[in-house]
């Protein structure tokens, strides 16, 4: 018996998929948890409605996180800071500091998307790079300056 997984299913599939099961498994074990439905033509079809339109949200998604690459690629960010001797700051540079400053620029970026090994501690030039999707990264600079 053909069915489409609902949920992931160890050892038999990931949810979407379609697998071919004994019809005993499906009728008593699958079927009645809602980790499945049978493989109907209708539900056939509203499987693959949902695939399309799984593909087409993903599609938006990457094309959003491109236009912000390109926005955030060669971007210098000047934050101030105050500092003490040696250059080194009273507290730290975050990356909700960052994301504070790149909104001011108009340039919405969720704070835990900035990858900083550690929060910048001292002025000077540095270079943050900004995941934005899985497939998709920027690279901009921070000056941190009194």
């Amino acid at each position: 018996m053909k069915v489409i997984l609902l949920q992931d299913v160890k050892e038999l599939g990931r949810k979407g998929e379609i697998k071919e099961v004994a019809e005993g498994y499906a009728r008593n074990f699958l079927l009645p948890r809602g980790l499945a439905v049978e493989a109907t033509p209708a539900n056939l079809k509203r499987h693959q409605h949902d695939e399309k339109k799984k593909e087409d949200r993903l599609a938006k998604v990457l094309a959003e996180a491109e236009k912000t690459a390109k926005q955030l690629d060669g971007m210098v960010l000047e934050i101030v800071a105050r500092a003490g001797e040696g250059g080194r700051l009273f507290g730290s540079v975050t990356s909700s500091d960052i994301a504070r400053e790149l909104q001011k620029k108009k340039v919405t970026v969720d704070r835990r998307r900035i990858e900083l090994e550690e929060p910048l501690k001292s002025l000077g030039s540095y270079r943050v790079r900004v995941r934005l999707h899985q497939n998709v990264a920027a690279t901009l600079q921070v000056i941190v300056k009194t």
